[in-house]
């Protein structure tokens, strides 16, 4: 082959390359906005799997947001580098505010009033039952879907006019060179 190493990296390098660069984080970075620029996907396209990245990234389900998004993209025609764009808008800190949102909106679509038990995490997250997690995730689960379709209507409404402006200037910064 053209193009094939001398000697095959083995599973471990290669997992040591996805999780740290061979040559560095701003090289990486330069290389994956290049890479969404050249992206040839229509604008509708590249909007709706950022929407839906956007969505699930409201949704409770830590660990999991990618895996949804990428499978949503495909169901629905998105783009699926647009989705995994799309998650990264839970982050640190907006996870708080989601998640704070999702439990307030869910809470009162379940109809829950100022009676509500104390939540006893003391022992920690990973130490406690579904049982004892489920009276925050039920409220959270619930309330993630109209904040998350809130927040998706209003990304897509953002990306869609910008990725047909870039595209549409690209185009005419290229039919010049092209005619030549």
């Amino acid at each position: 082959m053209l193009f094939r190493r001398r000697e095959a990296e083995s599973f471990l390098e290669r997992v040591r390359v996805h999780l740290w660069p061979r040559r560095s984080w701003s090289r990486s970075t330069r290389y994956v906005v290049y890479r969404v620029r050249r992206l040839s996907a229509t604008p509708h396209a590249v909007a709706l799997g950022f929407a839906v990245g956007v969505f699930t990234a409201t949704t409770p389900f830590l660990g999991t947001h990618m895996i949804m998004a990428v499978l949503l993209a495909w169901i629905i025609g998105g783009s699926i580098v647009a989705a995994i764009l799309g998650t990264f808008v839970g982050n640190p800190l907006t996870y708080p505010v989601f998640w704070y949102g999702t439990y307030e909106v869910g809470r009162l679509m379940l109809g829950g009033g100022s009676d509500r038990a104390p939540i006893d995490l003391s022992n920690g997250i990973f130490q406690t039952s579904i049982d004892q997690l489920w009276p925050i995730l039920e409220p959270m689960s619930l309330g993630a879907i109209p904040i998350g379709l809130g927040l998706a209507l209003l990304s897509y409404f953002l990306v869609r006019p910008t990725v047909n402006a870039y595209q549409h200037r690209r185009r005419e910064l290229r039919s010049p060179v092209e005619a030549q």
